[in-house]
């Protein structure tokens, strides 16, 4: 593994936040207040999604088979992977290396949680790091805990994301083959991986009804990957520990780390963003990390990014507390 020095951090980190940047937009946020202009349409289909899901839920706790529910669980671990593992970790932040193979299952996996195609998911993290809590972060806490969660995707984008968006240098992303690939073919891929199959295999194999495999693996499943995932941007920027920076919004969070399969140690990934783990969470909550680790056991996966403990070390003493990140290992690490 590469391991993250004190120099490297400052000068070579790609999604440092740019603290002085940050300070200036926030302050032009707070003189001129972001008008909020809804999309009907966005928000018309997400109440529609909902109330499938809510059947879904129904359907899953009282109607659908045991291997249905089974299959619920493997898919949103899968999707949830596909984002964690693939568009996270080594997209957005580059935080370590993938051979073709696990560049293609990690794509195709992705494509079951439907979170937009890689490009523009990696896009819009990269700006959420560059300039946190601004006008030109996606999902912005500044603005409210509900717009955090997901009230960003029922409105238009701020101008200033979209200036500042254009920004970054994205041309990693656009010379991968696989990300170009999904790309080009988004909605047939997530039209197979997030509803056909979901619909088809338990029918198909054990014989469940088509409408609760659909409403069950398909809608219920999709809704809750997606709050899953939504909670890293709101749940863990509230509730939680903040050992390695008290100045920053975000925190590291039990819960989110469950639901999101490794993702909740967020005070940890805001301060170290290029370390593929994302926490120092035991692996038994970080199953992306044990995915990373399987393929790198099996030659797939290389350049594994960690951060020294001398700079964790320095970090909690200047800007966190070690007592905290103390405790909070006892419970998590």
């Amino acid at each position: 593994m590469t391991q993250i020095k004190v120099d490297a951090l400052i000068t070579n980190q790609f999604l440092a936040a740019d603290l002085r940047e940050i300070r200036q937009m926030q302050e032009e946020s707070k003189r001129k207040p972001p008008k909020t202009e809804i999309v009907w349409r966005n928000v018309f289909l997400f109440a529609a999604l909902h109330i499938g899901a809510l059947i879904g839920l129904y359907q899953l706790v009282l109607q659908a088979k045991w291997a249905t529910v089974g299959w619920v669980f493997l898919l949103h671990t899968l999707g949830s992977m596909g984002v964690t593992g693939g568009a996270h970790r080594l997209w957005a932040h580059r935080s370590y290396k993938a051979r073709f193979p696990m560049r293609v299952f990690l794509m195709l996996i992705n494509s079951i949680a439907f979170q937009n195609d890689i490009i523009e998911w990696a896009r819009d993290h990269r700006c959420h790091h560059k300039w946190t809590d601004t006008d030109a972060d996606p999902h912005s806490t500044n603005r409210g805990m509900f717009f955090a969660h997901m009230g960003w995707l029922l409105v238009k984008k701020h101008e200033q994301l979209k200036v500042q968006g254009a920004k970054l240098d994205l041309s990693d992303l656009y010379a991968d083959r696989v990300l170009m690939f999904q790309r080009r073919n988004y909605l047939p891929l997530v039209g197979i991986f997030c509803f056909a199959l979901p619909t088809f295999i338990p029918v198909y194999f054990w014989g469940e009804s088509a409408l609760i495999a659909f409403y069950t693996a398909a809608l219920f499943r999709y809704t809750f990957t997606l709050h899953a995932t939504w909670c890293i941007n709101s749940v863990s920027h509230w509730i939680g520990w903040q050992p390695y920076d008290h100045q920053a919004s975000s925190v590291d969070n039990l819960w989110t780390s469950v639901a999101a399969v490794g993702e909740g140690g967020h005070n940890y990934h805001h301060t170290f963003p290029q370390d593929y783990r994302t926490s120092e969470h035991a692996e038994f909550l970080n199953w992306t990390r044990v995915l990373i680790d399987v393929g790198a056991t099996l030659g797939l996966v290389y350049d594994r990014k960690t951060t020294a403990e001398e700079v964790i070390e320095r970090q909690c003493k200047k800007f966190g507390c070690a007592e905290e990140r103390a405790k909070m290992l006892q419970k998590l690490g």
